[in-house]
């Protein structure tokens, strides 16, 4: 089973959270005004989007750290030899 990066699903839920609640609520809500509604849902689909560009960041930084210390393990132990 393919193990999915936790910046794909961790956003990709929230996303659908905030669609699903723009969806539901948005047409309900009278005591606020539309323009409001709708920076709301657009603050909110921007915070998600910069979740997404560091949880990348993190987990590509944490690939060449790993890739690093492969590199590094393999070199230590050919001049042991």
């Amino acid at each position: 089973m393919k193990k999915y990066k936790k910046s794909t699903w961790l956003c990709g839920a929230l996303f659908i959270y905030i669609t699903a609640m723009a969806i539901y609520l948005v047409p309900r809500n009278h005591t606020i005004g539309e323009m409001e509604k709708y920076v709301t849902i657009a603050v909110s689909y921007v915070i998600v989007l910069l979740l997404w560009l560091v949880l990348r960041k993190k987990e590509k930084l944490a690939e060449k750290r790993r890739r690093e210390m492969e590199e590094w393990k393999k070199d230590s132990e050919h001049s042991n030899n």
